[in-house]
């Protein structure tokens, strides 16, 4: 009796899949899935007869739909067949007896009897398995990383070590289907009734495996970026760079896991959300970026301002003496900034008595005249204002 109702049903199977199927991505697939099944659509608004058919067989002659930015892998008996990257409306043509059906000029005998006396080797269920699956080929976006601690990168620039606690996320582009699913998606992936896989799913084995290279590559990333000339050296630039830093992160995790060569995926964009770095780190780039300000005629310009402000504050604190003293005040400044402005990096201070004149031990001291063209200077270079020229030259005149 057992053997009549396997026939039975080997029977009953083999009419219903003689409907030609149509197959077409799930509803509601995430921007974040990367291989999901094809599924059958039995039925459209109520019409349509295909709904007792048999699982994981695809009748020959089927239309299969692949939508744009995907592509399709078919599998027979967990083997992959074809892959399909272009978008379109397919026919499925298999020479298994399994898949062939009288409406596809398979002809009844042969797609009855041959196939029922092969299913009734298996208990009234088919003897093959075919699957079909999409593989997204856009980017896939949302893939988080971050350090939980300071990483450590050699910056020539600043001639140290520096650290930084970062953030952020990258997009991944499948470049060879077949490897990847060869390589890295787990079998339940890839067998009949599979789920979506979808690589911001929480536990998701690979996607962890995945997390985890990217942090590891981050140090050396960073090492890397901020060490090319043709990016000037600076890790500031890296947030306002995301094609650059990706880039560079792409090429050291292929160098070190090498995701192109044997998993078929690669970083195709990434952003940094944040970096915070450690205390002498921000210390330190907070003093460069003074140095930097300071640079050139611009250091000049603040070091001429600050030592006229102090000469302009001491003849404000001591009065008359000090207005009186402040001719002699400036020349002593004069010979102060000029020794720094001599003394700026890349340049060299002349030895003493070469290319100058020396100076007197003693100088006498500046006549009202002298005052005078002193303030005028001054005044000419805007380190005091008319009135305390005209204070000056009173003094300087007796008045």
């Amino acid at each position: 009796m057992g053997f009549i109702q396997a026939a039975a049903g080997a029977i009953s199977g083999t009419l219903a899949d003689q409907w030609i199927d149509f197959l077409q991505p799930p509803d509601n697939v995430p921007a974040t899935a990367v291989v999901f099944p094809a599924v059958l659509k039995g039925q459209n608004a109520g019409r349509g007869s295909n709904v007792s058919h048999s699982e994981n067989i695809i009748t020959n002659g089927s239309k299969i739909i692949v939508p744009e930015g995907y592509g399709l892998l078919t599998f027979h008996d967990g083997a992959i067949t074809t892959f399909v990257a272009e978008a379109g409306a397919y026919i499925f043509s298999d020479d298994d007896q399994q898949a062939k059906s009288v409406f596809t000029g398979g002809g009844f005998l042969s797609s009855t009897v041959e196939s029922s006396w092969e299913r009734f080797k298996y208990g009234g269920r088919p003897g093959v398995q075919h699957l079909a699956f999409y593989v997204n080929l856009k980017e896939i976006p949302n893939n988080r990383f971050g350090t939980q601690g300071p990483i450590y990168w050699d910056d020539h620039y600043l001639n140290t070590q520096a650290g930084a606690v970062t953030r952020g996320s990258y997009t991944l582009k499948v470049v060879d289907p077949i490897l990847f699913v060869k390589s890295i998606v787990p079998a339940t992936y890839i067998t009949a009734n599979a789920g979506i896989f979808d690589l911001t799913e929480v536990n998701n084995p690979v996607s962890e495996q995945l997390f985890n290279e990217v942090v590891g590559s981050l140090s050396a990333a960073f090492s890397r970026y901020t060490n090319d000339g043709e990016r000037g050296n600076r890790i500031s630039k890296i947030q306002g760079d995301a094609l650059g830093f990706a880039k560079t992160l792409s090429d050291v995790v292929e160098e070190h896991y090498h995701w192109t060569e044997q998993r078929g995926i690669t970083i195709h964009a990434a952003v940094l959300l944040a970096i915070e770095y450690d205390t002498p780190t921000a210390t330190l780039l907070e003093d460069v970026q003074k140095a930097d300000a300071l640079s050139g005629g611009r250091g000049d310009s603040f070091l001429r301002q600050s030592a006229a402000r102090g000469i302009q504050s001491a003849g404000e604190n001591g009065g008359g003496e000090g207005l009186a003293f402040m001719g002699m005040g400036m020349n002593a400044a004069g010979g102060s900034v000029g020794g720094l402005m001599q003394n700026q990096p890349g340049q060299q201070q002349a030895p003493q008595g070469v290319g100058q004149q020396a100076q007197p031990a003693q100088q006498a001291e500046p006549g009202p005249a002298d005052k005078i063209r002193e303030a005028k200077a001054m005044l000419d270079e805007g380190l005091i204002n008319q009135e305390d020229f005209d204070a000056l030259k009173r003094k300087a005149l007796g008045l």
